[in-house]
């Protein structure tokens, strides 16, 4: 069995409307114990920026250049 890290770096080097696919199903399998009312939101806000990426509206960012920008606006 391959371990989370190595999982990470496989899906990693996917093309990112193969990420966003991958993410999209295992949101979708996780339970919430949400109010419908907030897990229905966060619903669309996920489709509305899937969308964005497949129509090429926003430009996806690797997640370590995110996380490099998280942590020069948080100064560590």
């Amino acid at each position: 069995m391959r371990s989370i890290e190595q999982l990470t770096e496989e899906i990693l080097s996917l093309p990112s409307a193969s990420r966003a696919l991958l993410a999209e199903k295992i949101v979708e399998s996780l339970e919430f114990d949400t109010d419908p009312t907030i897990q229905a939101a966060w619903i669309d806000e996920a489709q509305k920026r899937r969308n964005e990426v497949r129509s090429k509206d926003v430009q996806p960012i690797p997640g370590e250049e995110a996380l490099a920008q998280v942590r020069r606006l948080l100064g560590q």
